[in-house]
């Protein structure tokens, strides 16, 4: 009898697990970097290669770091939300990975360019230390460079309009 009320419970348990697994939403991956410090980092700048983009220049402003490439086909569909966010005023900072420097201006130049600044890592190592997973993947980072949130996949207008604005919005007024 005893064994079969250890079963119950553990059967129980066991569904249980797997109910709350079902509802979890698999874009949400937890990133360890939320609340601490963007990762140090250094990468040659896209357009001119004896310039550096690191860590220190993602300071002093509420910043978008978007990670791209242009044989991302998921990149495309976001790339126009990214000119629009541009366009209203937000600051981009593009991280291109794991990309050829050729190809990655010619996506620039047929879609446009939505960054104030591009770093160009080519070997991904950049990209590591920020926990990618693959691209697109954009992260916010407040002024004082702390990472406040990161978002897997492409931007679109729900998650623009109902998490990316008003945390964007919140960490301008602090």
């Amino acid at each position: 009898m005893l064994r079969f009320a250890v079963i119950g419970v553990v059967f129980t348990l066991l569904i249980g697990l797997f109910w709350v697994g079902l509802g979890l939403n698999p874009r949400e991956l937890p990133s360890p970097l939320i609340g601490k410090s963007a990762p140090a980092f250094r990468v040659p700048e896209l357009f001119d290669a004896t310039r550096e983009l690191s860590q220190a220049d993602l300071k002093n402003k509420v910043t978008l770091v978007n990670v791209w490439a242009s044989w991302c086909s998921s990149c495309r569909s976001e790339h126009r939300h990214l000119l629009t966010l541009r366009r209203q005023g937000l600051r981009l900072v593009g991280l291109n990975y794991k990309d050829e420097r050729a190809a990655a201006f010619g996506y620039l130049n047929s879609g446009g360019n939505p960054y104030e600044a591009i770093g160009f890592d080519e070997s991904g190592a950049a990209g590591i230390e920020w926990g990618v997973y693959g691209t697109p993947e954009t992260f916010v980072i407040d002024r004082q460079g702390v990472v406040r949130y990161k978002h897997v996949g492409p931007l679109n207008e729900v998650v623009i309009r109902d998490t990316l604005l008003p945390l964007i919005a919140e960490l301008e007024r602090t």
